[in-house]
């Protein structure tokens, strides 16, 4: 899981970047970096948190551009390296036009991989990030929305990726398949980010990225289309979010603070939903289906990490208190090995953070069975 923050406008985009990578730091921390459009394109990387990379970029008197990408990597593809960690960059030959940040795992980056050095290209790191850079640049014909739509429309797997161009130094541009991104809509002004903390100190108007979608910003408007180029409505809302939620405040780090605040959230969790004149819990989400749950055959929860030990103590409350079959399963493995899917079947997909790939996967693969599934 990484962090995305991206920005165009009026403003120097540095501090505003270093700022949104801060907040989303809990994202990833093996690494951070920034590129910014200044007449030419300013790059800097940094292994370790996002105040190294501070600390870097001070010591070459901070870059002034007003458009720029930055991210905080938790890494999948590759090592935990400076030349690995993001922003990554076209083909060198191609003067490093363009350059991007992505979460997520392209899947087909090996094929792609081969595919662009049989046309000569050379590569920097170990990552599927710098194949998709490269990608786009081949693919870059003048239009950098085009071309990442060309370049998205060839990959397998999911995403969230910011790109800038030096060709077009006006234009943002970003996309998302699988991996969570959204704009914050200012005044001649825009901040892209993985999750709203980033966003809030800014603006509270904001619109989330549907899948398949990619949206050209400039400074004082914006696009959004799909990867096919259909122009599609992006609906902004404001953000429900108190910026105090996401402060360290007096506490040391953010797991003391999440566990003083355990009591809180649980509180919160429980509000409108608890109905003590008949003793029942009421889960609004789940009642609607209440219906295919009571006629459930089995159950199976599928989770990676922490999630799947949320999996398996569900399954065996499922079984003790539900008296429903249940089993649950790494969701890595799930989609592999042939899963018994049939009717009746109710999967259940866990993730702390929304965005697992392997989760997404398989919750993918059970929907295709035929599985009546939920979210959580």
């Amino acid at each position: 899981m990484c962090g995305i923050v991206a920005y165009i406008g009026k403003r120097h985009a540095l501090p505003i970047l270093i700022e949104g990578l801060k907040r989303l730091e809990y994202r990833g921390y093996d690494s951070a970096g920034v590129a910014i459009l200044d007449g030419k394109m300013e790059i800097a990387k940094s292994i370790g948190r996002v105040r190294k990379l501070e600390e870097l970029v001070e010591k070459t008197g901070g870059f002034k551009g007003t458009i720029g990408i930055a991210h905080t990597r938790w890494a999948t593809h590759g090592g935990v390296t400076d030349r690995n960690a993001h922003p990554h960059c076209d083909d060198k030959k191609l003067g490093h036009n363009i350059a991007i940040i992505h979460n997520g795992i392209i899947e087909n980056y090996s094929s792609l991989k081969k595919y662009l050095e049989e046309k000569g290209h050379t590569f920097e790191s170990e990552t599927d990030t710098e194949v998709l850079a490269h990608l786009i640049g081949e693919l870059y014909k003048g239009d950098l929305e085009k071309a990442v739509q060309a370049a998205l429309r060839e990959v397998t797997g999911a995403y969230a990726i910011a790109a800038i161009c030096k060709s077009e130094p006006d234009v943002l541009v970003v996309a998302r398949k699988g991996s969570p991104l959204m704009v914050g809509v200012g005044k001649d002004e825009y901040i892209v980010a993985s999750d709203s903390s980033a966003i809030v100190a800014h603006t509270t108007q904001a619109f989330t990225l549907a899948d398949y979608t990619v949206a050209k910003l400039t400074r004082d408007s914006f696009r959004t289309s799909t990867v096919d180029d259909v122009p599609v409505d992006a609906q902004v809302k404001e953000l429900e979010f108190d910026l105090a939620e996401i402060e360290l405040g007096d506490f040391q780090h953010f797991m003391l603070k999440e566990i003083y605040e355990q009591p809180g959230a649980l509180r919160t969790c429980l509000k409108g939903r608890v109905d003590t004149r008949s003793g029942q819990i009421v889960l609004g989400g789940v009642l609607q289906h209440a219906k295919m749950l009571a006629t459930a055959r089995s159950v199976t929860f599928v989770g990676q990490g922490t999630a799947l030990h949320a999996c398996m103590i569900a399954s065996y409350l499922m079984e003790e208190l539900g008296k429903v079959n249940a089993d649950w399963d790494y969701a890595s493995e799930f989609r592999y090995r042939n899963p018994i899917v049939e009717e009746g079947t109710v999967v259940v997909a866990i993730s702390q953070s929304g965005e697992t790939a392997d989760t997404l996967a398989a919750l993918q693969e059970a929907k295709q069975r035929g599985a009546f599934c939920l979210e959580l």
